[in-house]
């Protein structure tokens, strides 16, 4: 391999290096914000005003080191002598369920919970393929047809 391909692909590795030291994720119940229920309604800059972020590693009391991650709940609320409701939570996790989606059913509510581990992925109905994945998948085609 030539020195300038040899750095281009020392380029291409360092990009895919990222550091983070703790996890953002949107932090809000429709009960007492109604922007809560669909924040992808909202652009980015009216949705920064109106919905709170935070840092899990700051928001969350911990004794011991722990990974967070974002969660959103959204629960069908049903209530014995009016119509039923649907609620939305998200903010910050810190035991991991094995699904990465799962539904609950009890007697007086319906409910789906999906976690998530990317910055304000709990925005979302689920989580997508991350776009550095499939940069990856890219770039590791261009190198492998631009090989010597």
């Amino acid at each position: 391999m030539s020195p300038l391909k040899e750095a281009i692909f020392a380029l291409l590795m360092l990009s895919f290096v990222c550091t983070s030291s703790a996890i953002h994720c949107y932090y809000c119940n429709s009960a007492n914000n109604s922007a809560c229920l669909d924040v992808n309604q909202y652009d980015e800059e009216i949705r920064s005003s109106i919905i709170p972020i935070v840092n899990c590693d700051n928001a969350i009391p911990k004794t011991k080191p722990i990974t967070f991650f974002c969660r959103k709940i959204v629960q069908t609320i049903f209530h014995p002598h009016r119509d039923s409701e649907v609620r939305v939570t998200r903010g910050c996790g810190w035991i991991p369920h094995e699904k990465e989606c799962y539904k609950d059913d009890n007697s007086d509510h319906l409910g789906t919970t999906c976690q998530c581990f990317d910055n304000l992925c709990n925005s979302g109905e689920s989580a997508d393929p991350t776009v550095m994945t499939i940069l990856f998948f890219c770039f590791s085609a261009i190198l492998y047809f631009w090989r010597d």
